[in-house]
């Protein structure tokens, strides 16, 4: 198959590409900047209308959508990424014929009211009512947290274990998660994209707007555990850890909206107000296997 996946030079895009590869597929890579003959340049803010998609879809079997963004700014708002052009997107396919579309979005954001969250939410029922009506084959993937090589929360994550003594934001300590290695997620995708036209994701009720997976590892725990079992991991002793007070753990979140190469801001402390777990049965149907435990990821990811 033909496969455009949207993001390709992100995270999670660059694995799904490497999966996708894995299995047998043409990947053609959509990214901001073109960087080969596989290869397209893609405006995520202003690429809004159909047209911008449809000669990029010409010979083109399925999609993978993988773009996001964290925190809204002027050059990459939310509503245009998150949204505006995924709608578009979206659209494009149902006019070129490319009826299978697997769309990357996360977990966690149903009840959260966050620019973040409302402009995920936006897509999904964008492409769940062409689903509804027949004219698209589409797969919705929520994913948890995402770990492994290249993540920038991998990376501040394990940052944050490696420290003797450290103070948590209280939701840090309570929220609880589900980490999934991000080469699961990405086979996940692959194996989706490969999935037959007409048919629900696994452990999907129904086939039509029940098409939402969860993409999430084998067990949970707060993402506080996380990061200390990501010390046991490297075989360090136990941190020092205390819990940071409620007005300088949003003081820090605010601070952390001015750095854009950092994981921690504003939406991430909202966001984690609530639990981000879900039945991990469904995932591993897609995936075809039994998913990595949190407490062996940091092995799974070692070259």
């Amino acid at each position: 198959m033909n496969v455009l996946v949207c993001g390709a030079r992100g995270f999670i895009g660059r694995a799904t590409c490497d999966a996708l590869r894995r299995h047998g597929h043409h990947v053609v890579e959509a990214a901001s900047v073109a960087t080969g003959p596989a290869s397209i340049a893609v405006d995520f803010v202003r690429d809004d209308e159909p047209a911008r998609w449809l000669p990029r879809l010409t010979g083109i079997d399925a999609v993978v959508n993988a773009v996001g963004v964290l925190r809204d700014s002027p050059r990459r708002p939310l509503v245009a990424v998150h949204e505006h052009v995924p709608r578009a997107l979206f659209e494009a396919c149902e006019m070129a014929g490319v009826r299978r579309v697997v769309h990357v979005s996360a977990l966690g954001i149903a009840g959260s009211s966050t620019a973040y969250a409302c402009t995920k939410r936006g897509a999904e029922d964008a492409l769940l009512a062409q689903v509804r009506a027949g004219r698209l084959d589409a797969v919705v993937v929520r994913p948890s947290i995402v770990f492994g090589r290249g993540g920038a929360s991998s990376r501040f994550f394990i940052a944050l274990s490696r420290l003797p003594a450290l103070l948590l934001p209280r939701a840090v300590r309570a929220t609880r998660i589900q980490p999934v290695a991000v080469a699961e997620l990405a086979d996940a995708l692959a194996r989706l994209v490969e999935a037959p036209q007409h048919a629900a994701p696994p452990g999907a009720a129904t086939p039509d707007a029940t098409r939402v997976l969860a993409a999430v590892g084998p067990a949970s725990l707060t993402l506080g555990d996380f990061i200390a079992s990501l010390r046991a991991q490297a075989g360090r002793a136990p941190a020092r850890v205390g819990t940071l007070p409620d007005a300088l753990a949003r003081w820090s979140a605010r601070a952390g909206d001015g750095l854009p190469l950092s994981p921690w801001c504003s939406a991430t402390l909202a966001l984690l107000a609530t639990d981000n777990v879900a039945d991990p049965a469904p995932f591993e149907r897609a995936l075809g296997r039994r998913a990595t435990r949190f407490d062996a990821l940091l092995a799974a990811e070692r070259p």
